[in-house]
C-alpha cells in the first residue's frame, strides 16, 4: 500500500497538469442539473438510458460507465442539495491540500472499482438473465458510497474541523466520519439479502485506504507509540511519589502535604492557635484555616 501510495506521489510529481481542475464542481452541478430533469421526467426514461447495466454496457453503451455517477441518491430535493452541497465541500478541499492530479486520481479509481464491481456482479449472480441481471447490478449503483467515502479521507486530514450540518448544526469532521462508518455498516447489514450486492460500501472503502492507509496507520502508530510512552512517564511518576510518601520525616505540612524531605528548602513552623499537633510550611503558616478539633 505505501509502494503503491508512493507511486501515485511520483506521478502527481511528474505530471502535475494531469487531471480535470475543479472535477467536484462540475460533477456537482451536472448531478443537480440531472435532478432537475428527473423530477420532470415522469417516465424515468432518463434514468433507465443512463444508470448503471453490465449487460447494455456489454451492447456498447458504454457511457453507462460514468454517467451512473449522475443518478440521483434522494428523492427530496432539501437532502439531495445538502449532500451535493457537503459534496463539493468535501472534494474542493481535498483538490486544495492533495492536488488536481491525485484528487482526479483518486475520484477516477473509485469509479474504476466500482465498474469493476457491478461488471463482477453480473457474471456472479446471472448473466443469461441478461438485461434483467443488470438492472439489479444497476440499482444499487450510484455514486452516493464514493463521495460518503471522502468523509473519510477529510476527517484522516483535518478530524477536527467543524463544519455546520443541515447549515445550523456544528459537529467535528471525526464524529461525522464515525457516523458515516456506521452508516456503512448498517448499510451491509439492511440489504443481507441481497448478498454480494450489499458489499458495494466496502469498495468505497477499499479505494480510500488505498489513498489514505499508509498515513492513517502511521498516524495510529503514531499515536500508539505516544501512549505507551506517557504511560511509562506517568508510571514513572507515581513510583517517584510513592517513593517520597514512603521515606520518613521530620515535618509535614498540613496543608499541602509537603515534607521536610521532599522539600528540604522549606521552612517548617506549628500553629499554636490550632487544637492540636499541626505543623505547616512557611507558605500556608499564616494563611491556612485553624482546626479545631
Amino acid at each position: 500500500m505505501k509502494s503503491l501510495d508512493r507511486a501515485i506521489t511520483r506521478f502527481c510529481h511528474k505530471h502535475p497538469n494531469f487531471g480535470v481542475r475543479n472535477l467536484m464542481l462540475y460533477l456537482v452541478a451536472a448531478s443537480g442539473i440531472f435532478y432537475i430533469f428527473v423530477m420532470m421526467d415522469r417516465t424515468g426514461t432518463l434514468v433507465n438510458y443512463i444508470a448503471f447495466n453490465p449487460a447494455l454496457i456489454l451492447r456498447g453503451q458504454v457511457w453507462r460507465i460514468v454517467t451512473f455517477l449522475l443518478m440521483p441518491t434522494d428523492s427530496n430535493i432539501f437532502f439531495e442539495v445538502v449532500a451535493l452541497y457537503f459534496y463539493y465541500f468535501i472534494g474542493s478541499s481535498l483538490e486544495r491540500q492533495w492536488g488536481t492530479a491525485r484528487f482526479t486520481i483518486y475520484y477516477l479509481t473509485g469509479v474504476l472499482f466500482n465498474a469493476v464491481f457491478g461488471m463482477a456482479l453480473y457474471f456472479i449472480i446471472k448473466p443469461s438473465a441478461g438485461i434483467l441481471a443488470g438492472s439489479m447490478v444497476g440499482a444499487f449503483m450510484n455514486a452516493s458510497y464514493l463521495n460518503l467515502s471522502m468523509f473519510f479521507a477529510f476527517a484522516s486530514i483535518w478530524p477536527d474541523t467543524r463544519v455546520l450540518l443541515f447549515f445550523f448544526i456544528p459537529i467535528k469532521m471525526k464524529w461525522l466520519a464515525i457516523v458515516d462508518a456506521v452508516f456503512f455498516g448498517w448499510s451491509i447489514i439492511r440489504n443481507i439479502g441481497v448478498f454480494p450486492l450489499n458489499l458495494l460500501p466496502l469498495v468505497a472503502i477499499l479505494n480510500f485506504f488505498l489513498f489514505c492507509g499508509s498515513d492513517l496507520f502511521g498516524s495510529l502508530r503514531r499515536n500508539r507509540t505516544a501512549y505507551k510512552r506517557r504511560a511509562q512517564w506517568d508510571k514513572a511518576v507515581h513510583q517517584a511519589q510513592r517513593e517520597e510518601r514512603s521515606q520518613p520525616y521530620r515535618h509535614k505540612c498540613s496543608v499541602c502535604g509537603r515534607t521536610d524531605v521532599t522539600n528540604p528548602e522549606l521552612e517548617f513552623r506549628y500553629c499554636s492557635k490550632c487544637q492540636g499537633y499541626h505543623c505547616f510550611c512557611q507558605d500556608h503558616i499564616n494563611s491556612h484555616v485553624h482546626f479545631t478539633e
